[in-house]
């Protein structure tokens, strides 16, 4: 039970301080407006930061079905405790953006862009082309696990720990969790021009959930048509990524 709230603790954190900085960035009348992409992906790095280091240790700080997926493809998790990480991260990740919604709510009222408005709870891609936005999704979380897969395998930044009776291989460590959020800052950086860089299915549907749920003024449609991509992409990415990071190690 404790890795489940872990897990649930940390998406929250994870989506407080990620859609966070969003918000900041993108509604009308914050001290933040308009400061820009590299304060996004640099929130979004911090963000992860945090919270691998708040829950790492309780529970290797997946945050991300496609991680805990990806990891259970390669061995490393049990697959009979999949099912209850997915749902802590999409419930950890539904508290987090009532969160942001509640502290910026004047703020939301303030903005009448539909799009900049949603842009706060989930991904969109600059371009509306499938194909490569799931490309770009794919890839994103491909470098992600190839990354933390790299990052934990040496044993100075790994510790192996006990759910349910499994032993887990996880993330410990201030120094594992600063690598991974320079992780994600630089897929950020480099690759989420594109699509906004979900790379984490929880990230990005269950903020979309709450903003078709919440009483957003001024706010359109979820855009289902587009909902898909940011988890599938994903889920297929990391697992490619965990299975390259193996094929690696055994030549």
């Amino acid at each position: 039970m404790q890795a489940y709230v872990a897990e649930f603790i940390g998406t929250f954190i994870l989506i407080l301080l990620g859609n966070g900085v969003v918000a900041n960035v993108v509604l009308k009348k914050t001290k933040g407006n308009s400061s820009g992409w590299i304060v996004i992906t640099a929130g979004w790095g911090f963000a992860v930061t945090v919270a691998a280091y708040i829950t790492g240790w309780m529970s290797g700080a997946h945050l991300n079905p496609a991680v805990t997926v990806g990891l259970a493809v390669s061995g490393l998790f049990p697959w009979d405790k999949v099912l209850m990480y997915i749902v802590s991260q999409m419930l950890g990740g539904m508290l987090g953006m009532i969160a942001v919604y509640l502290n910026y709510k004047p703020y939301y009222d303030e903005t009448e862009n539909p799009e900049d408005i949603r842009g706060t709870f989930c991904t969109a891609p600059g371009i509306r082309n499938n194909l490569y936005s799931f490309i770009a999704e794919f890839t994103g979380t491909f470098i992600l696990l190839l990354g933390i897969r790299g990052i934990t395998y040496g044993e100075v930044f790994k510790t192996t720990f006990q759910i349910a009776g499994n032993d887990v291989v996880g993330t410990v460590g201030i120094m594992a969790s600063f690598l991974v959020g320079l992780l994600i800052w630089g897929i950020g950086l480099s690759l989420g021009g594109t699509t906004g860089y979900a790379i984490n299915p929880a990230r990005d549907l269950a903020p979309r959930i709450m903003y078709a749920i919440l009483p957003v003024k001024h706010k359109t449609h979820p855009d289902w048509g587009y909902a898909w991509i940011p988890v599938v992409a994903p889920i297929i990415g990391g697992i490619v990524g965990s299975l390259v990071f193996d094929l690696i190690i055994k030549l």
